[in-house]
């Protein structure tokens, strides 16, 4: 009778671990909903909204162009890696956000992203707008002032990757291995 018992118990606790598994396999693998409306300028000083995440898969880069390192690298490794995709490269839409349009306005944009790449758009704005995006995109960025008087932005360093839909899929990580982000975007072309 006691083992009966034990067997009995024994199973209830498999089931139950197993139906916990199950709810939390499920629920990790629910697109979450990513960022909201928002209508800013492009680099050639066009609208842009929250529409153009959800045309193709995207890449998405949130930082700005007096950086002196992360910004420019993550941007020239972000077209090398759409060079190496060949043709598959036009299948996802590459964008480059500022968290600083006090000074990143469209003309310093495309000026700046012309040094980079004709494959990836400029993003800035209104600054509250600007930073109503990066909070709805989870997004960290904050100015921090320095000496001489002036300023710089700390901010998070990974491009995101979103879906067709616009929800989040992934990151690249800031100096990920290169065969490693390749494989995330094709990746990304497949199933996003």
């Amino acid at each position: 009778m006691i083992r009966y018992v034990v067997l009995c118990i024994a199973a209830i606790v498999v089931l139950a671990a197993g139906i916990l598994t199950f709810q939390l396999y499920r629920g990790g693998n629910e697109a979450v909903a990513f960022g909201a409306p928002f209508e800013l300028v492009d680099h050639n000083g066009n609208t842009i909204t929250e529409a153009a995440f959800r045309e193709e898969p995207t890449a998405v880069f949130f930082g700005f162009t007096h950086c002196p390192e992360v910004c420019p690298t993550t941007l020239f490794e972000l077209d090398g890696w759409l060079e190496q995709l060949g043709d598959d490269a036009d299948k996802i839409n590459a964008y480059f956000v500022s968290v600083d349009p006090e000074r990143d306005t469209p003309e310093v944009m495309k000026t700046y992203l012309e040094n980079f790449s004709g494959r990836i758009t400029g993003i800035s704005g209104e600054p509250a707008k600007v930073m109503e995006m990066t909070k709805d995109f989870r997004v960290f960025a904050r100015k921090v002032d320095l000496e001489n008087g002036d300023y710089t932005m700390d901010h998070m360093a990974s491009i995101l990757l979103l879906d067709r839909e616009g929800d989040f899929f992934g990151t690249i990580a800031y100096q990920e291995n290169p065969e490693t982000a390749l494989e995330k975007l094709r990746r990304l072309i497949r199933e996003g």
